[in-house]
């Protein structure tokens, strides 16, 4: 493959934000490099994996090739014991990452995206005129590409952001200090993803299983930075697996960063577009991203391709993606961070209500007007926010 000496369009990191806005950018005619540091896109896996099939089909085709799982239900354990459990006909799915992550850039690839992996970007400053240069290191060579726009999709806390003045830093509280491991040899409902609240078990957190069959599956702790200072998350998850599940075998550790944050208040400048994990654009109550990272691509994508159409890269003519984003997100997750921050500090009495408030629910016909309606018979001013923000955002990964 033989690298241009400029692109309309560079994108740092090619996973689910880069590979989608890559792929968008590219079908409206802009020439697109991407580039990513590690081997393949996907790799390593730094989440649960799972995602709605909504979140899915507007997208991307359906291939079981990367459906490790299907999902029909849920259940919220509260600290006592008691769960609240959920059924649904919409259906989720728990992803082969790998393999998915690899489909998104066959198809940004197949739009006439370049993709360039093992390619580790070091630096990147404004061009005279109007431009930016990217430097890369690539298999111990030294190289540098101009662009006219360039894309951080390259994670929390974004180089690509800070290079060009964008302030990506997180407070303590809006970072999920978090750590997987992929369990085997244990025994787990198939179909039932399972999450685990209270002080004792992953204080500003929650433990999550998203089984990939009965026997295997995604197990994994994260807990609010301010809270990790005296225990971490590795020892709050070690104790509940070894309670759990003490004849599990650990196939492999994943740690991760995860920003529970509102959007970042810039998320564009002259020539620079930040998208997923680099803009927080991810639920804050849970983490999710996947599909986040995937309408913020798509959005990202359009509107760079139109700058580039226009010749206008400045942030004035980038602005329309941040307006996009707030219509499909945005405004969402900021509600979902003023509740983040209320259920940090939640007593788990508090949380003990809420599965106690709904026990003779049948799980089929558990809605989010008849949740709200037990709800409120409690705690309206708490438990009723907990609930709505939490339910309403892992119904929908």
């Amino acid at each position: 493959m033989r690298l241009l000496d400029s692109y309309d369009i560079v994108i740092v990191g090619a996973g689910p934000a880069g590979s989608v806005t890559a792929r968008f950018a590219a079908e409206q005619g802009a020439k697109v490099l991407v580039l990513e540091r590690d081997r393949e896109a996907g790799i390593p896996v730094r989440c649960a994996e799972g995602i709605s099939s909504g979140g899915l089909s507007n997208f991307i085709d359906i291939d079981k090739r990367w459906i490790a799982n299907e999902i029909s239900g849920a259940r919220l354990y509260t600290p006592d014991g008691n769960y609240l459990e959920m059924r649904s006909d919409v259906r989720g799915y728990i992803l082969e990452r790998r393999i998915f992550d690899s489909a998104l850039c066959e198809i940004a690839a197949d739009k006439g995206a370049t993709f360039l992996t093992k390619a580790d970007v070091v630096d990147a400053q404004r061009s005279e005129g109007d431009g930016v240069t990217v430097f890369f290191n690539q298999q111990g060579v030294h190289r540098r590409v101009k662009s006219k726009i360039i894309v951080g999709a390259d994670g929390i806390e974004s180089r690509v952001g800070r290079w060009f003045g964008i302030d990506t830093s997180l407070q303590l509280n809006d970072i999920s200090t978090s750590v997987q491991y992929s369990l085997a040899n244990i025994s787990v409902p198939h179909d039932t993803l399972q999450f685990f609240f209270g002080k004792t078990i992953a204080p500003g957190g929650y433990v999550w299983i998203f089984p990939k069959s009965g026997r295997t599956a995604n197990v994994g702790l994260g807990i609010a930075g301010s809270f990790a200072q005296n225990k971490g998350p590795k020892e709050y998850l070690d104790d509940f697996v070894e309670r759990l599940f003490p004849q599990a075998s650990i196939n492999y550790t994943v740690y991760s960063g995860i920003p529970v944050a509102s959007t970042l208040k810039e998320i564009v400048a002259d020539n620079v577009i930040l998208v997923g994990d680099a803009a927080h654009q991810v639920n804050p109550i849970t983490g999710g991203g996947i599909k986040q990272a995937m309408i913020a691509g798509k959005i990202a994508g359009s509107v760079a391709a139109d700058s580039i159409i226009k010749k206008d890269y400045s942030k004035k003519s980038l602005l329309n993606y941040p307006k996009e984003w707030d219509k499909a997100l945005g405004s969402k997750h900021r509600f979902m961070h003023k509740i983040k921050e209320k259920v940090l500090h939640a007593n788990d009495e508090r949380l003990n209500k809420l599965s106690k408030m709904c026990k003779d629910i049948p799980p089929e016909q558990i809605s989010l007007p008849e949740l709200f309606k037990q709800v409120i018979k409690g705690d309206p001013l708490m438990i009723a926010e907990m609930a709505k923000a939490f339910v309403m955002s892992k119904i929908d990964l």
